[in-house]
């Protein structure tokens, strides 16, 4: 049972490992309650976990991280929340031997997002831990689909007191593929771009609506933002030099309209997100924030 306490901490808890996949004890502790002291999120957990809602693997590493993620009866129970729309519970890590085969790479995402969540407290903008959906599926027709490994939602105040909503398809490389196929990517986002559904059996061609796929979920395709780990600089200018290569053959109408960078996850976490850290892709080298709203 989840307790509906007075700050609904428990249901945000589970909410975001829901939606997280997995996250350890500090990072769980930054995106649900960073104003108490650590040792509050660390009970609640362990409270979690005696409820058999969530479990937790130890990392054998210095300080013996834990990672956690929901059991099968966490998951059963936030399947049913609204908040959670977006999350796909089939992909939910459930097991600890699951969660030490994925650990790697969904701590890498987690890292990635939490650095987007606390930018956005720092300076007055809006991403809650919620605005972080990783593996939110698109179909491309024929059970062919693109699954970014997040999708973020940001909403970036000004001064004046306007501001705009921004959305990015995030992909995290940790150096597990060559360049190449980590530049097919593009071909797949460039698929997705101009993809439009066939109509429903029976309906009339004519009477159809001819809309790309896309264009139900968001106002403008979200930009595209790879962030390069597990690599020293020399593989990450590599790799930028394969996306760069990649957008060649991608269609000119995507190339004007989306914004496609990347940066090293040592620049993400050493300077922030909205820092001059990324690379458009179709001119390396350059410096941009993934903010602006122009393309680089």
């Amino acid at each position: 049972m989840v307790h509906e306490d007075a700050g609904g901490g428990d249901r945000l808890a589970l909410a975001v490992l829901a939606q997280w996949r997995m996250a350890t004890t500090e990072q769980m502790h930054l995106l649900i309650a960073s104003g108490v002291r650590i040792e509050q999120t660390r009970r609640r957990l362990a409270k979690l976990r005696e409820e058999g809602l969530v479990d937790r693997v130890t990392l054998p590493q210095a300080g013996r991280t834990r990672c956690w993620f929901l059991t099968q009866y966490g998951t059963q129970i936030a399947s049913e929340w609204p908040e959670l729309r977006d999350w796909r519970p089939s992909r939910t890590v459930s097991d600890r031997t699951a969660a030490r085969l994925r650990v790697g790479h969904a701590l890498a995402v987690t890292q990635a997002g939490l650095a987007f969540v606390l930018d956005a407290r720092q300076r007055g903008d809006v991403c809650q831990p919620l605005d972080w959906i990783p593996e939110v599926h698109h179909p491309l027709g024929g059970g062919e689909a693109v699954i970014p490994d997040a999708l973020l939602y940001y909403r970036h105040n000004t001064d004046g007191g306007g501001g705009s909503m921004l959305r990015a398809f995030v992909e995290v490389d940790r150096a597990t593929m060559g360049p190449e196929r980590l530049a097919a990517k593009l071909g797949a986002y460039a698929r997705l771009y101009g993809y439009v559904p066939a109509p429903p059996p029976g309906t009339r061609p004519h009477l159809a609506a001819q809309e790309e796929s896309w264009r139900r979920r968001y106002p403008l395709f979200p930009r595209l933002l790879f962030i390069l780990d597990g690599t020293g600089p020399v593989g990450a200018d590599n790799r930028i030099d394969a996306l760069h290569a990649a957008t060649r053959q991608l269609p000119p109408a995507l190339l004007h309209d989306v914004p496609i960078l990347a940066t090293t996850t040592t620049e993400l976490l050493q300077h922030g997100p909205a820092a001059p850290v990324w690379q458009p892709v179709t001119r390396p080298g350059h410096r941009a924030s993934w903010m602006q709203t122009q393309h680089p």
